[in-house]
């Protein structure tokens, strides 16, 4: 071999071995290739409590007009500071990365709005968890009032026009935190309401038997009967995944996961979500591809929305839910479930499901297909 080729062979090898380092920081994904926020066909009426806030009046504008004063560092002051946040980053969509987890305080207020305005995308940059909302945690100091931490009123935790991508929560332990999960957005007590956002490539780690939460974590380990259905979390008008190599993924639930929650889903697209785990709950996860409920007396409800092309290794490649004590309740109305495979193990009959509640699953004016 002449020198000349030497040259090229060698210059081959470092071209190689410059992509392999390459790869050990994620992509990063842009948020024009994905979907629109929410399942265009979903018609369900949206109630008062669940549509989005009015932020006429900030208590904070992220940013003075372009996109370089849109930083992270500002994001995460404004969310600390509480109240309503708006974004001021110019005409066009702006992505804001962050490198550090916003954090949300218990003490600044009983409500936390985050409206994008339809145009600016919070991004973990594939390294940090995006959000992050704890009553337990006393480092974001404990909500004043009786009962347990998990159940305290909190803060409702309000996120519209907006999109979250790259959001990581591997390997995380925050003090309050139970297991991790929650990619984008983990909220342990308190409320949450999620009105016209999109969620895509956010993950949690990938084995754990009960952690999960790809996009979402909401964990609420209620103490109080019917606090759960009192308190729903509301998903509205909003898109986890959408597209092939835009999903979320999780041990369990790879967009949603929750522990003593009930939840309100209407007008919404998930697809192409991932629950990666395997070996079930007494294992290291892999249930609920795209939704992840656990806990008692708790009720899902889903509206004219649109499930398919998710899957999990073991149970509930659309749907697992269980209501351990068999008081809960699951509605599927006026919603489609499509192409949701079988993993090891699934309810009979109702493909894509794992379902244990009080009653079998009430399926209303729906196609639950193949």
């Amino acid at each position: 071999m002449g020198v000349h080729s030497r040259t090229v062979t060698a210059l081959l090898v470092l071209a190689a071995l410059a992509g392999c380092g390459a790869s050990e920081t994620p992509p990063q994904t842009n948020p024009d290739d994905g979907p629109p926020a929410g399942y265009p066909d979903g018609h369900a009426v949206i109630p008062a409590q669940a549509r989005a806030e009015d932020v006429s009046s900030p208590t904070t504008v992220v940013g003075t007009g372009s996109p370089a004063s849109c930083t992270g560092a500002a994001f995460v002051a404004a969310v600390a500071k509480g109240g309503v946040i708006t974004f001021d980053c110019g005409p066009a969509a702006t992505t804001i990365v962050l490198t550090e987890t916003a954090k949300v305080f218990n003490d600044k207020g009983s409500k936390l709005v985050i409206d994008g305005g339809n145009k600016v995308t919070l991004s973990g940059g594939g390294k940090v968890r995006i959000l992050y909302m704890s009553t337990c945690d006393r480092a974001q100091v404990y909500p004043p009032g009786p009962g347990d931490c998990n159940t305290n009123p909190g803060v409702q935790l309000v996120v519209q026009n907006i999109t979250f991508i790259d959001g990581n929560a591997k390997g995380i332990a925050d003090g309050g935190n139970n297991g991790g999960g929650g990619g984008a957005i983990y909220a342990q007590g308190g409320s949450l309401k999620v009105v016209h956002a999109r969620f895509f490539n956010n993950v949690c780690d990938e084995l754990g038997s009960d952690v999960g939460g790809g996009a979402i974590r909401k964990l609420d380990y209620l103490v109080a009967p019917g606090a759960g259905p009192a308190r729903p979390a509301w998903v509205v008008d909003s898109t986890f995944g959408g597209k092939p190599g835009l999903g979320n993924s999780c041990a369990n639930g790879g967009a949603l996961s929750s522990i003593g929650v009930s939840w309100n889903i209407l007008n919404t697209l998930l697809s192409e979500n991932t629950a990666v785990g395997h070996g079930a709950n007494s294992g290291q996860g892999g249930n609920g591809g795209a939704i992840y409920n656990d806990g008692n007396e708790i009720v899902l409800d889903v509206s004219s929305s649109l499930i398919e092309n998710n899957r999990a290794n073991e149970g509930g490649s659309a749907v697992f839910f269980v209501s351990n004590n068999r008081t809960g309740a699951i509605t599927i109305r006026d919603s489609i479930t499509r192409g949701n495979p079988r993993g090891t193990f699934e309810t009979p009959n109702l493909f894509g499901f794992y379902v244990i509640a009080k009653e079998p699953a009430m399926i209303i004016n729906s196609q639950i297909l193949r």
